[in-house]
């Protein structure tokens, strides 16, 4: 499922004093996915390095001039292109401090835009349709321009891609409220103009985004009315020569966007893939009128995946460069990254699930341990290559290791780890930690955890070639090496996954919180943590524990109390402290198999049922109702992983069928009455669906939502 991640500012903007214009002609790539060239409106242009958030360069044109197009970065010169005045083409170096006494040429007729793709050559385009490679321009700058365009069409968008065949540039116009998308290919040089479909009478096209994907050009264009259209252009068919008539344009509906009552003013859709748009300026579905939004629609599945609340006021401008989102809003310019897995239906609908994040994986694994420790015959996989290792620990080094004591033990170990490269030594690595783990449990009174712990960091270790480690681990009550496991170790079985949520939760807030655990889980619950009691604890610095005093007497205003409790019911409290909630957070990040975990929840008491629950409910809350956003600096669960209080549910209620019985048995009148409610409602909903007839033209393919009330 598409995620939207923790953004942060790239730099401050100083909008037109009509504030309908963010101050932004542009924002391009540079060197790499890292850098960025933002072009003001006026008369500056500042090189970004995207991860540190700090300016590299800046240059300014004179006062009195201003840059007419957005400056773009040429990868095989490394030399810069902006056009200032419309007709003055500049070109610059990093080290070029002044702009001025950078060179200049003045062209014949005014430029619309100045278009360099990554791997293409930098091409003029003209106001009036004309386009030319800045090389042959820059030969003969005051060179005529034809007249492409008729007398009173504009050129409304424009962008320049590279296929495996060609450059071509692409540009959309306006004619009399009619819209064409002009195709021009520079080798050969041809131009093909196509007829855009007429929306509804004054409606004309807020944004335009293109893709390449399959040989063919994708065109996406968001309408007022909330319409995303997409139109394909095939890259070999020749089409309409220069001069020829307009070709129609056959288009897609492929969205269609809540915009509520008012048609959209200022709003972007930009392609992300094959299957996902992030849209700007269009209200959510959930969040009622407003339309300071920023989403990820699935166009496949017609779902909305992601949604942000973006504070000031959006401009109906948005960039998308290497899974990086830039948008200004306010007065400030934003970069949001996003991830967008490849789309199924049931990412679409949020159950996918996700065996662990990508940032917890560790960079090699070897294809079967089991194998290489037992002598089995072992054949490497095609697609890698498995490097030899060098035996490196010697029969003198076995010895010490069976028979020293921890710290001399500690010590030896840290100088086998110096003498070579640990990526080129996995399986000697696992024999030392077998050794270790197999003497720990034969010697109560031997345990090295600072030495397990370190070998667990290099990233080379994985349950199968020590299985008994983490059972070691919970044994010695070393929950920072449980929680390195869960970490590293992709193939952890979910026997062992129960045990560690069962000691967990079992453990207490006062013992957990004495613990020394990896910080940027505890991190991420501290701050969770801290919002909420911020949600939920003074309130202009007044408590309601002066007015339970007062109340302590009256039974009637306690009453009323509990009535405005009911009416108005309380936010999320966490159940768990932070450290022990760090924990859990560790489980909830591992790998499972639904059919496996089931049998082993039922090693967990009714209390620990209860906890767990609540404590999923309250993370699914926070993340429902966005309270924190998601940081690619913290280890947190994800939104989906999170989502497992879903699939949780059905299992408890399966593992625990009777111990809900008796929780229910014991509990009041009242609440038996309205679960009997409840469940009475449902089985009249199921008859109404058992009686209602298959339809007999469902496809082969399809989808139907039915609306119980």
């Amino acid at each position: 499922m598409a995620a939207l991640c923790e953004g942060y500012t790239l730099c401050g903007l100083v909008p037109a004093q009509n504030r309908l214009c963010s101050g932004l002609r542009g924002i391009e790539e540079e060197r790499d996915s890292d850098h960025v060239i933002v072009t003001e409106s006026t008369r500056c242009a500042t090189l970004y390095k995207v991860s540190d958030q700090k300016p590299l360069s800046s240059w300014t044109v004179k006062q009195g001039q201003s840059l007419t197009s957005s400056a773009v970065f040429n990868t095989k010169t490394s030399e810069y292109v902006a056009v200032s005045d419309n007709k003055v083409i500049r070109i610059w170096k990093e080290e070029d401090i002044l702009l001025d006494k950078a060179f200049k040429a003045t062209v014949s007729a005014d430029v619309w835009m100045v278009h360099c793709p990554r791997g293409g050559e930098p091409v003029v385009l003209f106001q009036r349709g004309d386009v030319r490679l800045l090389d042959s321009l820059l030969a003969a700058p005051h060179q005529p321009v034809q007249e492409v365009l008729a007398q009173e069409e504009s050129i409304r968008w424009s962008t320049s891609i590279v296929t495996e065949m060609q450059q071509m540039v692409i540009f959309t116009t306006e004619l009399k409220g009619d819209h064409f998308l002009c195709l021009q290919r520079l080798n050969p040089n041809s131009l093909q103009r196509y007829h855009l479909e007429r929306e509804e009478p004054g409606l004309s096209p807020l944004s335009f985004s293109t893709s390449y994907r399959d040989k063919h050009i994708c065109l996406l264009y968001l309408y007022p009315n909330g319409h995303v259209y997409e139109s394909l252009i095939s890259v070999r068919g020749s089409g309409a020569g220069e001069g020829s008539e307009a070709l129609s344009l056959p288009r897609s509906l492929i969205l269609s966007l809540p915009v509520g009552d008012d048609l959209l003013e200022a709003a972007a859709a930009v392609v992300l893939d094959d299957a996902h748009v992030a849209v700007v300026g269009v209200p959510h579905p959930c969040a009622g009128p407003g339309k300071d939004f920023l989403c990820i629609w699935n166009t496949n599945f017609q779902t909305l995946q992601a949604g942000k609340e973006m504070a000031g006021k959006l401009y109906g401008q948005l960039w998308s460069y290497s899974n990086k989102l830039f948008i200004p809003h306010g007065k400030t310019l934003s970069v949001i990254p996003f991830a967008c897995p490849k789309s199924c239906l049931a990412s679409a609908l949020g159950k996918l699930k996700q065996a662990r994040a990508e940032d917890s994986r560790p960079p090699a694994l070897v294809p079967s341990w089991n194998n290489i420790l037992h002598g089995e015959k072992h054949q490497p996989p095609k697609t890698a290559e498995i490097r030899k290792t060098v035996s490196w620990i010697t029969d003198e080094d076995m010895c010490l290791l069976q028979t020293a004591s921890a710290e001399e033990v500690k010590k030896e170990v840290e100088g086998l780890l110096t003498r070579q490269d640990v990526q080129d030594l996995q399986l000697s690595l696992g024999q030392l930690a077998v050794t270790l783990v197999s003497r720990s449990l034969a010697e109560p009174a031997f345990y090295t955890p600072s030495t397990l712990q370190q070998l667990v960091h290099t990233q080379c270790l994985c349950h199968s070639i020590c299985p008994d480690l983490v059972a070691l681990a919970l044994e010695k009550k070393d929950y920072f090496l449980c929680q390195l496991c869960l970490q590293f170790f992709p193939d952890i079985p979910e026997v062992i996954t129960c045990a560690c949520l069962k000691a967990f939760i079992s453990l207490p807030d006062a013992d957990a919180e004495r613990l020394s655990l990896e910080p940027d889980g505890v991190s991420f619950m501290q701050i969770l943590i801290s919002r909420e009691h911020d949600q939920v604890g003074l309130q202009n610095g007044f408590t309601s524990t002066s007015c339970e005093d007062e109340d302590a007497g009256s039974g009637q205003q306690r009453r009323r109390k509990d009535e405005e409790n009911a009416r108005n019911p309380p936010e999320p409290v966490c159940p768990v402290g932070v450290h022990k909630a760090a924990l859990i957070n560790e489980v909830l990040q591992a790998a499972y198999s639904d059919t496996f975990l089931l049998p082993h929840l039922k090693d967990l008491s009714s209390q620990h049922v209860i906890l767990f629950l609540q404590y999923l409910q309250f993370l699914y809350q926070q993340y429902s109702l966005e309270a924190f956003p998601q940081k690619h600096s913290f280890r947190s669960p994800s939104q989906n992983q999170v989502s497992w209080i879903g699939f949780a549910c059905c299992w408890m209620l399966k593992a625990y069928c009777r111990t809900f019985t008796d929780l229910l048995i014991e509990s009041s009148s009242c609440v038996q009455v309205k679960l009997f409610l409840q469940l009475g409602k449902i089985e009249s909903s199921l008859q109404q669906i058992n009686e209602m007839k298959v339809k007999e033209d469902v496809g082969a393919y399809s989808i139907e939502v039915i609306e119980l009330f």
